[in-house]
């Protein structure tokens, strides 16, 4: 996908946004941690945001609308702003990414990792930063996030994603990532062109596809399947492949969780991830007194032994 509008623009724009955030904000005598509190999110976004170094959803800018009563500026300005004007996709990911921009629906199994368009910008950096660093890691994840951008306007294309389980289990970036990752998948889910289901490992019987796949309608009609091996994507249209597919798709879609069920798993996998370090100092502690218990022991078993007097035969014990 072509750059979009000339360099520095999406900056300036960004920055205007973040002024105009600003401006509401100190008129109406809160701080950015005032703010965050309310939203609530870290005060360390509120501060990237007006300083027009982080991309904010439109959730975040008719939040602010509504806490500092702007009348809906923030709204209509997120929607005319071009976030993402320096986007360049890999080569080989390039014609999925048009597809995106084209699709009319959009259907997904995804295993092991969570799908890009419902990645968060924390996770879709901890994936990148295995292999990408600097400049190349910032620019892969803008363009990530720069496809989710549609599917979350409103009026945005239907998108239907079925995750394996081994998406919520496999841990990118650490507990803390794929709590926020978790609380992510909860709040996309809710939107009404989105629908998020999970298959759980507890279900073997399953017919799942080999690879994760999408299937993706565009506007003239056209129908493709879509996979991945390594750094390549590969495209299918034969008519039978995706009616295939598909029917695979829509077994395994009835046979997931429900809707309510996968918002209870994902739920469950979150808390895991909110205990997940607490536990940790626990067992460092209890760790900690074991060690002195093993200690105690030991010198209680250091102490000289004095040998216990047996009676002989026909002796009473004194």
């Amino acid at each position: 996908m072509g750059r979009r509008n000339a360099v520095g623009f999406g900056a300036s724009t960004a920055a205007v946004f973040g002024e105009v955030l600003r401006h509401f904000r100190e008129g109406a005598g809160l701080t950015q941690e005032g703010l965050a509190g309310r939203i609530p999110c870290d005060r360390s976004h509120i501060a990237r945001v007006e300083a027009g170094t982080r991309v904010p959803q439109d959730t975040f800018a008719k939040a602010c609308d509504e806490l500092l009563g702007t009348g809906g500026v923030l709204g209509r300005l997120w929607g005319r702003i071009d976030w993402y004007p320096e986007v360049e996709h890999p080569d080989w990911f390039r014609r999925r990414a048009d597809m995106d921009a084209e699709a009319v629906s959009l259907r997904e199994y995804q295993e092991r990792l969570v799908p890009g368009l419902l990645q968060t910008e924390t996770y879709a950096r901890a994936l990148f930063s295995r292999v990408a660093e600097g400049e190349n890691l910032e620019e892969r994840v803008r363009a990530r996030l720069s496809r989710q951008q549609r599917f979350l306007a409103e009026g945005g294309p239907s998108y239907i994603v079925v995750l394996d389980e081994s998406c919520l289990r496999n841990v990118v970036g650490g507990p803390d990532v794929m709590r926020g990752q978790c609380g992510a998948l909860l709040e996309l889910g809710r939107r009404p062109n989105i629908r998020v289901q999970v298959a759980p490992a507890a279900y073997p019987e399953l017919l799942r596809p080999n690879v994760s796949m999408s299937l993706i309608e565009l506007r003239d009609g056209e129908r493709w399947v879509y996979s991945e091996s390594l750094d390549r994507g590969h495209f299918h249209s034969d008519p039978a492949l995706y009616a295939s597919h598909s029917h695979t798709y829509d077994v395994l879609r009835a046979d997931s969780l429900s809707t309510r069920q996968t918002v209870a798993l994902i739920g469950d996998v979150m808390e895991g991830y909110e205990h997940h370090e607490q536990p940790r100092s626990r067992r460092d502690a209890l760790g900690q007194e074991q060690l002195q218990r093993g200690k105690r022991r030991q010198l209680r078993g250091n102490r000289p032994r004095f040998p216990r007097r047996r009676p002989g035969p026909g002796q009473q014990v004194p």
